[in-house]
């Protein structure tokens, strides 16, 4: 069984390399996301059932959103699709959340390269950096995702610990009161198919063998609804260029910087009681 299961993947490959051959293929790939929201980062047990589940509710609609992966064999571009949900409505709420979320991604394979068009609490950036590499762990583990047979791969990350869920002081091992850590070890698990062997995927993930169709990392899983191949009417994938240009160490440490001024106010105005 485990020599028929080969076989396909092969055979898969073979006919995959072929039809990727052409020098102008493109694709779109359309991932959903679905986040897993902390409840303690809003209120934890002191709050009113009935209102976290609202809030609750709230959160998941403007963090569960659609986006898109315009993609080729070296570049790719990566941006949130625009619906109901992730329109102007929100307010202030609205707008600090999409200050703490990626904005619109584009990476280059060939020369290593990602550039995030970035909007922060009315500020316009350009972050620039080099892919992050992963050190990949691949595994026999397969599944179907759509028409795609798919890969397991595993990694670690350190990642930036912020976003609205950690505005709110937690408890340590000893009762006392402690701010939440800078960083975050996070396992990352990613599902990839050779039928579209491109090194590429959602965000800033890439380096497998195959396109990404789901990555799960902490909370938040994407998963890939829909490919096209090929559209009819090609998309330019072109680099941003407008805003400050920033690396990427420089704006998790403007973000870090950020998130402390915002506990110092949410601490001053609570009395600490709950922060």
């Amino acid at each position: 069984m485990k020599y028929i299961k080969e076989l396909v993947l092969a055979s898969a490959l073979f006919v995959s390399i072929m039809g990727f051959a052409q020098k102008d293929f493109q694709g779109i790939a359309y991932y959903q996301s679905n986040t897993n929201v902390d409840t303690q980062g809003f209120g934890g047990g002191d709050m009113d059932p009935e209102r976290q589940k609202r809030m609750v509710e709230r959160m998941k609609e403007m963090l569960d959103k659609t986006y898109t992966l315009t993609f080729n064999q070296i570049e790719s571009f990566y941006k949130v699709e625009e619906t109901e949900n992730s329109g102007g409505g929100g307010g202030r709420w609205r707008g600090m959340m999409n200050s703490f979320s990626n904005g619109p991604q584009y990476k280059n394979i060939k020369a290593k390269q990602l550039i995030q068009d970035q909007e922060f609490f009315g500020k316009q950036f350009l972050i620039k950096d080099e892919l992050p590499n992963l050190d990949w762990k691949m595994t026999n583990e397969s599944k179907k995702i759509g028409e795609y047979m798919c890969l397991k791969a595993t990694a670690k990350r350190t990642v930036p610990n912020v976003g609205p869920g950690n505005f709110r002081r937690r408890p340590n091992a000893d009762g006392q009161m402690e701010e939440p850590a800078p960083t975050k070890e996070v396992e990352v698990e990613a599902w990839y198919t050779l039928q579209i062997p491109i090194n590429q995927g959602p965000g800033d993930y890439w380096g497998l063998p195959g396109l990404i169709l789901e990555v799960t990392v902490d909370r938040t899983t994407l998963y890939c609804s829909k490919i096209v191949m090929n559209p009819a009417e090609k998309v330019a994938i072109e680099a941003p260029s407008k805003g400050k240009e920033i690396s990427r160490a420089d704006y998790d440490d403007l973000v870090k910087k950020k998130m402390e001024e915002m506990r110092s106010q949410f601490s001053e105005r609570a009395g600490d009681r709950r922060f």
